[in-house]
């Protein structure tokens, strides 16, 4: 831990992650609206009892999240790790387009994005439409209510991504499991370290088999990147389990929280139910991601050298915690922030992320956004939550914000 992290702690500071008010459960916490007000660059205090920053204003996340001299090395001393689980099983993670900077990063990010090309992703538009169709054609058959997370917003992104990666989705389930397992805030190092264990050589394994009997599929592209000598099986097995991890957390959520968010702004809702202008629709998904703000719990970093924003210093050993949720109703970016707004311009959203470690598969989640949210409300013109917002479980001690289950009728 740097010397100006122990000289500078706080034991007045606020601790982070804080909690959503179950009255405004879309707001990212009041407390982080506090802190940007005062400071949009200020210390508080993790599970560890380190002081690293915390960053909330939308300007100053964008500089830093475009600034080389923050890393994403999770080995470095002083990195603000989400928890005892993840600080404790560093070791066990390969390098990969997650936790490498610079030259290395760029390898590993042009190794994946080649997944995630305009081309590829377009071909995929049928495929997702077919999956929701057939997903909501099996919850209108079955019985009222319906739990839309069960039913369509798990395994809507589940079945696309393993179908892009080539993972066999009847597995699916051991890979929610664990994933579930290895984001907990309260995951010990000994869940963390069995949750990633178990999917890491299931990945593993995976890959080796695929350098021996490739497919047509993206877990095959890094198999065959790794036979070439280019990366080695742990790295492919990496990548791939990364993507498989963040192509169905993030989408579920943001499938579940935003039908409920468009639930409770009906007019709102009617312009995904009436539009067929594409234009209006990918515009919608913009406003989307920047009102829920799912990734509440803060992206991780570390300074490398001494900075200087927002009149604080910033020095080289500190941890940085980008928050995203709360810099996304920053008022200097996005006036009248609480207003859910699918008219306005909100493609500055850092939802996914900015620079050079933004989200890989956001092309991805994009369309699967655009299709579902137009497709649920056409389809189900009379859909309805079938539980009190009130009495909806919120999910506040997981890696993303959303609903562990959304009863719904029509």
């Amino acid at each position: 831990m740097s010397e100006s992290v122990t000289d500078t702690r706080n034991t007045d500071a606020h601790y982070f992650p804080m909690d959503r008010d179950s009255r405004c459960p879309f707001a990212p916490p009041e407390e982080t609206r506090q802190l940007r007000e005062a400071n949009p660059v200020s210390r508080v205090k993790i599970w560890d009892g380190s002081t690293p920053w915390l960053v909330t204003g939308h300007a100053e996340q964008k500089a830093l999240l475009s600034d080389p001299r923050i890393s994403v090395d999770e080995s470095l001393p002083g990195f603000p790790h989400w928890n005892e689980g993840m600080a404790a099983n560093v070791k066990m993670r390969p390098k990969s387009v997650f936790n490498s900077d610079g030259a290395e990063h760029t390898r590993f990010r042009r190794m994946m994005t080649r997944a995630f090309t305009f081309k590829r992703v377009t071909a995929l538009r049928p495929h997702v439409q077919q999956t929701t169709d057939e997903l909501l054609d099996a919850m209108l058959a079955g019985p009222k209510p319906a739990d839309l997370v069960a039913a369509v917003a798990l395994p809507l992104p589940s079945l696309v991504i393993c179908q892009m990666l080539g993972v066999p989705y009847e597995n699916h389930d051991f890979f929610q499991e664990n994933a579930v397992k290895s984001v907990d805030r309260y995951a010990t190092p000994e869940d963390n370290m069995q949750a990633f264990g178990a999917m890491f050589m299931f990945m593993h394994e995976l890959v080796q088999e695929k350098m021996s009997n490739p497919t047509d599929d993206v877990l095959s592209d890094f198999a065959r990147q790794a036979k070439d000598g280019e990366i080695d099986a742990a790295e492919a097995a990496q990548m791939g389990l990364g993507m498989l991890i963040a192509g169905h957390e993030t989408s579920a959520n943001m499938i579940a929280l935003g039908t409920l968010a468009l639930l409770e702004n009906p007019e709102q809702l009617a312009i995904f139910r009436d539009s067929d202008d594409e234009a209006v629709l990918a515009n919608a998904v913009e406003e989307m991601m920047r009102y829920l703000g799912i990734i509440h719990n803060g992206q991780r970093r570390i300074a490398t050298e001494d900075i200087e924003i927002s009149g604080q210093k910033i020095s080289a050993g500190d941890g940085v915690i980008m928050e995203l949720s709360s810099s996304n109703w920053d008022p200097a970016a996005f006036p009248e922030p609480a207003k859910l707004d699918l008219r306005r311009t909100a493609s500055h959203h850092t939802g996914f992320g900015f620079g050079p470690h933004q989200c890989i598969g956001q092309q991805l989640a994009r369309v699967e956004l655009q299709i579902f949210y137009s497709t649920i409300f056409r389809r189900i013109p009379t859909l309805a939550a079938a539980r009190p917002i009130e009495d909806i479980e919120f999910k506040s001690d997981r890696l993303a914000y959303g609903v562990y289950e959304l009863p719904v009728t029509w």
